[in-house]
């Protein structure tokens, strides 16, 4: 009976090992979370798909110089309850983006927000009421 015992919790130290660096990379500290950055501009891109939707916009910065900035949210699930669907942003449309920047690459955002032309804003998580 002990050899039983020492297996099944020898498997499930395994799994919860093997589990752990599954949600490490849900983490925020690639993020500068001290300010949310807002960007507006062109969408080049949507890809409503997981394990998490992107949005590509073409920036002007002060100079005038094009840069494209990469947003990216949660996985399309979450994100259809939160009232999101692969129709609601296309190529083409003007949007503000809202999220914390990447520390490592200034024209990446974890979204915190979109907000579309015609005012309507679309968090990135979806609210419990």
């Amino acid at each position: 009976m002990k050899p039983k015992f020492e297996i099944l919790f020898a498997v499930l130290v395994g799994l919860l090992t093997l589990a752990v660096p599954a949600f490490a990379h849900h983490g925020s500290a690639g993020e500068d979370t001290s300010k949310i950055v807002t960007v507006k501009g062109t969408v080049t891109d949507f890809q409503y798909i997981n394990p998490h939707v992107q949005i590509y916009v073409e920036v002007k910065d002060e100079q005038g110089n094009v840069q494209i900035y990469n947003g990216e949210a949660s996985n399309s699930l979450v994100l259809h309850r939160a009232g999101w669907n692969s129709k609601i942003i296309k190529v083409g449309d003007q949007i503000t983006m809202n999220g914390y920047q990447s520390k490592n690459k200034a024209t990446s955002l974890r979204l915190t927000s979109v907000v579309l032309a015609d005012g309507r804003q679309l968090e990135t998580f979806p609210r419990i009421e």
